[in-house]
């Protein structure tokens, strides 16, 4: 007798042995299903009916693609959850950087830190229309709001933040000589009685930031920041 055979003899006796053993043990506890129904599910029993499904069957079958359907409907909403708390959790310390900012460039600073760090963006842009022009702005550009019309009427007129890819002229205008590296982009409109301007986060992976993904937490972000702009920029009573 060749070496595969004896092999093949062990692993049949060895099944043979181990199925022996567990009818064995059903026997001796005729109550293991019954304290486990959840193995009932992955239990396949053919009722005799020939080849007709029997109505039994047919139910049983049905009931468990069923529980499989809402395990993974349970698994899909678990890790939606998982990702909000994490996405609030980033939000938060955002918004709570530009609160307590008591100028531009701590906001500006809030800003890189809080959307490149927390949320991987790779570049942020802010834009501001029509600010004062004794201001200093630091890294912030500062244009009038009709030139920006003229180029990116679509993003300014948009009340909730835009992700996804952009136009080549879109993205000019957003990140000037970075655009060529930006795949993707969430842009945020800032409002507060009329357009204030526009924030702009750039991603050089090009699924980044797609336009089937949330804005809730961007548009959030962008009210508050619409606020802070408006009284540390735009409200100066000296005017």
């Amino acid at each position: 007798m060749t070496q595969n055979n004896t092999d093949s003899i062990k692993n049949q006796a060895a099944d043979d042995v181990s199925e022996t053993q567990v009818a064995a043990y059903l026997r001796q506890h005729n109550d293991f299903f019954a304290r486990h129904p959840e193995l009932l599910q992955h239990q396949h029993i053919p009722h005799q009916s020939g080849t007709a499904i029997s109505l039994v069957e047919r139910q049983t079958a049905l009931l468990r693609q069923k529980n499989t359907d809402i395990r993974e409907q349970m698994s899909d909403l678990l890790d939606a959850a998982r990702h909000n708390d994490l996405q609030f959790e980033k939000t938060k310390r955002l918004i709570l950087s530009l609160v307590e900012a008591h100028s531009l460039d701590e906001v500006l600073v809030a800003i890189d830190e809080g959307l490149c760090q927390d949320f991987n963006g790779d570049i942020t842009q802010l834009i501001l229309f029509d600010a004062p022009k004794d201001g200093s702005y630091g890294s912030a550009r500062v244009l009038p709001l009709a030139s920006a019309e003229e180029q990116v009427t679509e993003l300014i007129e948009s009340d909730w933040a835009i992700c996804g890819s952009l136009t080549s002229e879109q993205r000019r205008f957003l990140f000037g000589e970075q655009s060529e590296k930006i795949l993707s982009a969430a842009v945020v409109p800032l409002i507060k009685g009329r357009t204030l301007g526009l924030l702009a986060i750039g991603s050089y992976e090009a699924n980044y930031f797609h336009s089937s993904m949330g804005t809730l937490f961007l548009s959030y972000v962008g009210e508050v920041l619409s606020r802070i702009l408006y009284r540390l920029v735009f409200n100066d009573k000296r005017r």
